[in-house]
């Protein structure tokens, strides 16, 4: 017992910035959002969490997710710009093109933020660093436009994220992320479900 209260003492603050993660999928999938506040507590905690792991690109990400929570949080509460209006953002399938896009724009930031990490730190992890921040800069953009493959994304994220984590023993994070893993299916389907009641 007193094994598990020091472990809590100890890692309180990586614990806390797990629980909010936890809080903010749940908002996530209800697409409430009131997800982006909490989103952006979240981030700022892990920022000093990877810092403190070395795992530079995955803090930079965190830096991205606040901007990204901020321009979520508008776009789902007062809607897209487009011709001059603001419209309402809708769940929808991703087009052809954006999925082109997406794979040239998700290989080309992970070999340059790979890269940069093995040149320039002294990141332990580069590869599977660089890989994971360059799917959620993906998958951040896509869930700010509701774009129901976001879910998709995160799905690949989390499932190498597990491991990056359980390799760094990030107990706290990696259960989170398990978690994680389990909800991007759930809510992928929950998302799918709310499309077929708006199209009925």
């Amino acid at each position: 017992m007193s094994e598990i209260l020091n472990y809590i003492v100890a890692n309180w603050f990586e614990l806390t910035a797990a629980a909010l993660g936890v809080i903010a999928v749940f908002l996530q999938i209800r697409i409430n959002s009131s997800y982006w506040v909490v989103s952006i507590l979240n981030v700022s905690m892990y920022i000093w969490v990877y810092i403190s792991q070395q795992l530079y690109a995955l803090m930079i990400l965190m830096v991205y997710y606040v901007a990204m929570s901020v321009y979520g949080f508008y776009t789902w509460r007062f809607g897209a710009r487009y011709k001059n209006r603001n419209h309402k953002v809708k769940i929808s399938y991703t087009k052809l093109r954006t999925w082109i896009f997406t794979f040239i724009t998700v290989f080309a930031s992970f070999m340059i933020i790979a890269w940069a990490l093995y040149q320039f730190t002294d990141s332990r992890t580069p590869i599977l660093d660089g890989l994971v921040t360059a799917l959620s800069f993906s998958a951040t953009w896509m869930l700010a436009r509701k774009k129901i493959e976001n879910w998709l994304v995160w799905l690949v994220a989390d499932i190498i994220s597990c491991y990056l984590y359980y390799s760094q023993k990030m107990y706290p994070t990696l259960v989170l992320y398990a978690f994680l893993s389990v909800m991007a299916v759930i809510g992928y389907y929950s998302w799918k479900n709310k499309m077929k009641q708006v199209n009925a």
